[in-house]
């Protein structure tokens, strides 16, 4: 008896490890799936704030064109949307007073809340016209305004025939001079998203950014930060500064096609990964700042795709574009292709 269980443990112990380390591949359990899947492009941005001052915004036109020909049915942003500045409104104490921008202006036009606002927002799309008279876009801009979702409120502006973009329908004269205002922003935003998806018909983009996992609570947040930057600075190669070099001399052009397609090019975007994540990880640290970083790092793209996700959760088979920080791309690429129903698009086929 002693015996026989004795051989039968024993063979429990060589048999649990190796199933305990197996990884099951679930990137294949859509094969035989109904229906079309959904295509995901995701584009590596650069910040329009950091380009020259005399940056054109008509240098953006041939991307637009080509974006416009993948003919996304969503676009998402790299923003924070209202119910997550709601929620940190709630908490100062642990995202900090300004982790948004104030929406008192639109809430004294509209007297919503965000959460009001955002439930406003869902009604109003539930009895959407198919060609929306202008009062009723203005109306829709206030309330994404006071929802904190200016990107959008601007999709609804830069719809609005020239003579009526002006106040009235819930705008009053200080959302219609924001709105104004918004126009010379250079921000990817307004000057790709939210211009792309007013011009393709779409009545809004999507905020997908998330702050929650990365903020972490760090007493002395100086020491943190220097110890990042020395692990970036530390795996720093001459490859990245040739990059960073050449993509400077192009983001001057008359055109910027050709930065986007350097910059989502793979090679590239390896460099940026490395020293993001690999280098920072290599970096030694008592208190394990750098690794906690990077921790950071992956839980706020984690918390952005499943965002991306949830964007066409009731629209399997849309194509979607997604408008981020070059820096994300390899992230969102990543994990984007392992979900379910979604194909990956190769962002340099429509950079071309």
């Amino acid at each position: 008896m002693h015996a026989r269980w004795t051989r039968r443990l024993g063979w429990l112990a060589l048999a649990i490890p190796a199933f305990a380390h197996a990884q099951i591949d679930l990137t294949t359990l859509d094969r035989d799936m109904a229906g079309p899947r959904t295509q995901v492009l995701v584009l590596g941005t650069v910040h329009l704030s950091e380009l020259p001052k005399d940056f054109d915004p008509k240098s953006l036109d041939p991307l637009l064109d080509s974006l416009a020909g993948f003919k996304p049915e969503i676009i998402t942003i790299e923003a924070i949307g209202g119910e997550q500045c709601d929620l940190a409104a709630r908490h100062p104490g642990v995202y900090g007073a300004d982790y948004c921008a104030a929406t008192d202006a639109a809430k004294a036009a509209t007297g919503l809340d965000i959460p009001a606002a955002i439930a406003a927002i869902d009604k109003t799309f539930a009895d959407w016209p198919a060609q929306p008279e202008p009062a009723q876009r203005r109306h829709l801009a206030a309330l994404f305004l006071a929802a904190n979702e200016r990107a959008s409120a601007y999709v609804q502006w830069l719809q609005l025939p020239q003579t009526e973009r002006r106040a009235g329908d819930g705008l009053d004269d200080a959302l219609a001079t924001l709105l104004q205002q918004t126009e010379t922003r250079n921000n990817e935003d307004f000057r790709i998203a939210a211009r792309l998806a007013a011009r393709l018909g779409l009545q809004r983009v999507y905020p997908v950014d998330d702050h929650t996992g990365d903020n972490a609570r760090i007493t002395d947040v100086k020491a943190f930060g220097q110890s990042v930057e020395q692990a970036w600075k530390a795996g720093r190669t001459e490859k990245l500064d040739a990059m960073e070099k050449q993509e400077k001399s192009l983001s001057q052009a008359r055109d910027l096609l050709p930065l986007y397609r350097f910059i989502n090019r793979p090679d590239n975007l390896w460099l940026r990964a490395e020293i993001n994540a690999g280098a920072t990880m290599r970096a030694a640290s008592p208190q394990r700042y750098p690794q906690i970083w990077v921790s950071g790092w992956e839980i706020r793209n984690l918390r952005m795709v499943a965002n991306i996700h949830q964007t066409f959760r009731e629209r399997p088979g849309a194509r979607v574009l997604s408008i981020v920080g070059v820096s994300h791309k390899p992230w969102f690429d990543s994990w984007l292709g392992q979900m379910q129903g979604v194909e990956i698009v190769d962002a340099e086929k429509w950079l071309e």
